[in-house]
């Protein structure tokens, strides 16, 4: 079935298995009905082993909507539920509108640029390259990290457009102080709203029985960030959206720290403004390198949904990598309309449920023989499904330049990439390869940033003309001056 394609809005077509989705969706909730009505008692159980639970979290001074929030997902944990996703729940999604396609709505960008927000998720440690501080501060390009750029693109974006553009960061409880401190060293970002909102944090729960640990060797391990899907609580328990809406903002385009390609876009403010969406992802054309991450797909309904890996059941792995299935990856470029989103919390009460995703961990991630712990968490994207008029966009590969390991951060220093005078990151014009760089370097000498720096103490070498970069053993890259 394919709908008619109205202006610029995206056209979904659906998959042959509609009817045995819906099928199994419906059966779903009659078996999920017959479960809860049996019997009160596990609703009593419930309320037994989570009181400790929700001790803690309040002796944190947690709000207690997180703490309502949490024990929902923590029942959920305890029914078996594991938040997969099968694939025909998931299904493909084609035909959506590219970002070149409007243009046409740059001045509208413009117009709506003074009722604009930008929200930097920061709440990462560079746990996977050795750090143990905020990955916003590792040097980048010519000595800048990621929040120096981005914090010289808003200073830039402000004097070119005469508007206030206001920068907040999602800080965790481990990226706080360290990102302050950077901060101060910026003090004519002025703005009339504070920079920084923090991401609550939930108790790790042991896998054996599913209690809060206890870890008195380091207590600040108990503790973990809830995901990014915590966004949305985060700014409304805070009272962030509420003083937001009343200064007179209504968007908010919110993206990853570490993805310097993730800047304002003025055609792309335009198109959700003009066409009054609520919530727009934008996403990417998935090649085998993307064939892990979150991918987009729709349900029976054709509501647009995300599911992420870790939802995936693992006898459809396979499957879930298909990228020509499933064509579109999340680049976690989002764009709100905040009055939605304050629309929908106030309905829900700050509780939105988004879709579990229970990740395995060991309480001390640098030590594999710690207890194993769950971490239950969520995903930003994950709300797409929750806006009936939510939109997703085609962007060019350009606006995903994420920096998850050395190899990232190699290709985003070297000449491949260039720093313009708005502090933008584009690709080199001297590049001759349409192709994407694809860079492999051994993780016994290359993983953590103290030994990519040792191996590279002159900078990095020319990569504008490399296709392939693949480097096995222990080399030093030694430039000639």
């Amino acid at each position: 079935m394919a709908m008619m394609q109205t202006s610029d809005m995206p056209t979904r077509i659906s998959a042959e298995q509609h009817g045995r989705a819906n099928q199994k969706i419906n059966n779903g909730t009659i078996h999920h009905q017959q479960r809860t009505s049996s019997s009160g008692r596990q609703e009593k159980d419930l309320d037994e082993r989570f009181s400790a639970i929700a001790a803690k979290m309040y002796a944190e001074g947690l709000p207690a909507a997180l703490v309502k929030t949490f024990r929902r997902y923590y029942a959920q944990l305890l029914a078996g539920e594991t938040g997969t996703i099968p694939s025909e729940q998931a299904l493909a999604v084609c035909a959506l509108p590219k970002a070149e396609s409007l243009r046409k709505y740059h001045q509208a960008g413009m117009a709506a640029l003074s009722q604009t927000v930008m929200i930097k998720l920061n709440g990462g440690l560079g746990t996977t390259m050795g750090l143990a501080g905020p990955k916003s501060l590792i040097p980048i390009k010519e000595g800048h990290s990621f929040l120096d750029i981005i914090v010289q693109q808003v200073l830039h974006m402000r004097q070119q457009h005469d508007v206030e553009l206001p920068l907040l960061f999602m800080n965790s409880f481990n990226t706080e102080a360290a990102t302050a401190a950077a901060l101060a060293a910026y003090p004519e970002l002025t703005q009339p709203i504070p920079l920084s909102f923090r991401q609550h944090k939930v108790p790790k729960l042991r896998q054996e029985d599913f209690t809060a640990i206890d870890w008195p060797d380091d207590t600040e391990k108990e503790w973990c960030p809830p995901g990014h899907g915590n966004l949305y609580l985060a700014l409304y328990t805070s009272g962030l959206l509420k003083e937001l809406l009343e200064q007179g903002y209504e968007y908010a385009f919110i993206s990853n720290v570490d993805n310097l390609g993730a800047t304002l876009d003025l055609d792309l403010l335009g198109y959700i403004a003009e066409n009054a969406i609520p919530f727009l992802m934008e996403v990417a054309a998935r090649t085998v390198a993307d064939r892990k991450g979150g991918h987009l797909a729709q349900d029976a309904n054709q509501r647009l949904i995300l599911r992420e890996i870790a939802q995936c059941p693992p006898e459809e792995i396979e499957l879930f990598q298909d990228t020509k299935r499933y064509s579109y990856f999340n680049t976690n470029n989002i764009w709100l309309n905040l009055q939605a989103l304050d629309k929908l919390l106030q309905q829900r009460e700050g509780i939105l449920d988004l879709p579990l995703i229970r990740n395995a961990k060991t309480v001390d991630a640098t030590d594999e023989n710690s207890p194993a712990v769950y971490q239950l968490e969520t995903a930003m994207g994950q709300a797409i499904s929750l806006f009936s008029e939510a939109h997703a966009v085609e962007v060019p590969r350009t606006r995903f330049l994420p920096v998850k390991d050395t190899g990232d951060l190699l290709a985003l220093r070297s000449d491949l990439y260039l720093l313009d005078e708005s502090y933008r990151i584009q690709p080199n014009p001297a590049r001759q390869i349409d192709d994407t760089i694809v860079i492999e370097l051994d993780p016994a000498y290359y993983r953590t940033l103290a030994q990519f720096e040792e191996h590279f103490p002159d900078g990095v070498p020319s990569l504008v003309n490399c296709r392939r970069l693949s480097i096995e053993g222990e080399i030093y890259f030694l430039l000639s001056k």
